[in-house]
């Protein structure tokens, strides 16, 4: 039941999932087990690849990044939409809001652009193998993850800037789990939503720029890896890049359809499982798709959860 007045309320509602007390509760149950999942998961991704010293290479220093991204970005969301649940009051306040927007879209640009250097990483390291210590050295890797943390920033400052610019005049009652965007523009009462717009846009059209330059980098790997004579070569290159691939295309692919597709006055199943395929389920599936057929990574969790010590030779760079 809805304890909020909305006649009253500065702020907006958020509806959820449904406004039965039992569908609430297993909601936050749901929300709660998907939570903890991410966040043992990538804590673990970012313990051992900090730790082991056969995990530091290019490849693991993105994937820690990535893992630290993940942690960030589902935390935005996923724990006040539990406790809203939980308490059967979905108000939050237009600062909290306007808070959550800017977190939520720097998060989601810096994950588009994690994953665009991963890709590259992959593409200098296999087509390139002679050279990939000079084009992938520690100095251009940590310049790549200031770029990456800088550009979500940006996406960030711009998407709220536009967001504050408008007004809302509308019952604002949002039947999402968070403050998407999409569902805020159906509050504005004048044409100062189109700024929001252009921003998605354009923010769209990099997106989309950044996912034909990640097929592009696979094109050359893949026919690259198709001339490697030995079946194990090619087996090892393939487990550790098609995952990646399918990250890539999820994440992209959900969250473009979300933010251009046109929205409705009417609550949308199709917009909430949006939401959840590409707020929720990358960053918790993340870490296990890319440990599923890594060997090294594999290793490393069972040492570290068999308490055991992350000592032996530094990874090679070459690792794909």
């Amino acid at each position: 039941m809805i304890i909020i007045n909305e006649t009253e309320m500065n702020g907006f509602l958020l509806m959820g999932f449904s406004e039965n007390r039992h569908l609430q509760l297993l909601h936050a149950l749901l929300f709660l087990v998907m939570y903890l999942m991410a966040l043992t998961s990538n804590v673990i991704i970012i313990t051992i690849t900090t730790l082991d010293q056969h995990l530091q290479s290019p490849m693991y220093y993105f994937l820690k990044q990535l893992s630290l991204l993940d942690l960030s970005f589902v935390s935005v969301t996923v724990p006040q939409s539990i406790g809203n649940s939980l308490t059967g009051n979905g108000y939050i306040s237009y600062g909290q809001c306007m808070l959550q927007v800017f977190f939520f879209t720097s998060l989601a640009w810096a994950e588009v652009a994690i994953l665009t250097v991963m890709s590259y990483d992959r593409y200098a390291a296999i087509c390139f193998p002679l050279h990939y210590e000079l084009i992938m050295d520690p100095r251009k890797c940590k310049r790549a993850v200031v770029a990456v943390w800088v550009s979500g920033g940006i996406s960030g400052i711009l998407y709220t800037a536009a967001t504050l610019s408008m007004t809302f005049c509308r019952a604002k009652v949002i039947h999402q789990f968070f403050c998407d965007i999409p569902q805020l523009l159906k509050f504005s009462c004048s044409n100062n939503y189109l700024a929001v717009i252009g921003v998605a846009a354009f923010m769209s059209l990099i997106a989309l720029a950044c996912f034909i330059s990640i097929a592009i980098s696979y094109i050359h790997i893949f026919s690259t890896v198709l001339r490697i004579p030995s079946a194990e070569g090619r087996s090892k290159v393939f487990s550790t890049c098609l995952p990646h691939l399918f990250v890539v295309s999820f994440f992209l692919s959900t969250g473009i359809c979300a933010y251009l597709k046109p929205t409705s006055d009417s609550p949308s199943a199709l917009d909430l499982m949006l939401s959840i395929f590409y707020a929720v389920i990358p960053p918790t599936l993340n870490p296990v798709i890319y440990s599923l057929k890594n060997e090294l990574l594999k290793k490393a969790v069972g040492k570290l959860l068999l308490g055991g010590y992350f000592t032996g030779k530094k990874a090679n760079h070459l690792c794909c």
